[in-house]
């Protein structure tokens, strides 16, 4: 049985791609930092691991590739796992965002590690799909911090692509626009009423669909690109947004009736 491991992939998005590749019929080590209950029928079966921890430690991304490696054989890697908190950086200084950007990108360094590692060890080829998001490109204002990390994310996945395509192991990202998880959820029931409408205008003014995303489409995208349909696919990001990073703002446009 081939097995993935999913950085952060108990709930929202990571969850949704976790859920799809076990319906595919692909075991999955999840690394997370709490249990998640849903994932007991599949441990109970031998289709599932959790591993609790810290996705950007070394060790305890080995140990996930190790968990992976004890369900099947290891193809794939999927770097989720995200910090999403704000700064200034005039406001909190150079040190306090630089540490910011540090716990974004360290679980996809600790991953990547841990994937190239493993796949080497087997002498086979693999793939890692690295998550990313519209910020890497088009930044958020007051979000300096999220956006410097994920534009790393997408350097870094280019970098590994080129360091490792030689032994057969392919690196992409998926880049996200707005996407609905239990997160987005929270932060609508905390609103009022004009403010949910004013959200959701928002939310269609920015993505050329007019809607979020569901996590179901990012999985769709990240299970293609672990899969051998994908195989001569490597160094690319691929958004999964909507048309949100495709569109500028413009003081003149105006909307279809």
């Amino acid at each position: 049985m081939e097995a993935v491991v999913v950085t952060g992939g108990g709930r929202g998005v990571g969850r949704a791609i976790a859920e799809r590749l076990l319906g595919d019929g692909r075991a999955v080590a999840i690394l997370e930092q709490r249990s998640e209950p849903w994932l007991d029928p599949f441990i109970a079966a031998g289709r599932a691991a959790l591993v609790l921890g810290d996705a950007g430690d070394d060790d305890i991304a080995a140990e996930a590739a190790a968990a992976a490696r004890r369900l099947g054989t290891l193809t794939g890697w999927v770097n989720n796992a995200a910090v999403f908190r704000d700064a200034w950086l005039h406001e909190a200084g150079g040190a306090a965002v630089a540490e910011l950007v540090r716990a974004n990108l360290q679980p996809c360094l600790a991953g990547a590690a841990a994937a190239v590692r493993a796949f080497r060890t087997a002498g086979t080829g693999g793939a890692i799909v690295n998550v990313s998001s519209h910020q890497a490109q088009r930044p958020v204002a007051g979000a300096l911090p999220y956006a410097t990390a994920k534009a790393a994310v997408e350097g870094l996945t280019r970098a590994l692509a080129v360091d490792y395509g030689p032994l057969g192991i392919r690196v992409n990202a998926v880049a996200l626009g707005s996407i609905t998880t239990e997160r987005m959820d929270a932060a609508l029931a905390d609103m009022t009423g004009p403010e949910r409408e004013s959200h959701a205008r928002t939310i269609r003014d920015l993505h050329p669909l007019g809607r979020a995303g569901r996590g179901t489409e990012v999985a769709d995208t990240v299970a293609y690109l672990l899969s051998d349909a994908a195989s001569f696919i490597t160094g690319a990001t691929i958004p999964i947004d909507g048309g949100r990073a495709a569109q500028g703002p413009d003081p003149e446009s105006r909307h279809l009736d």
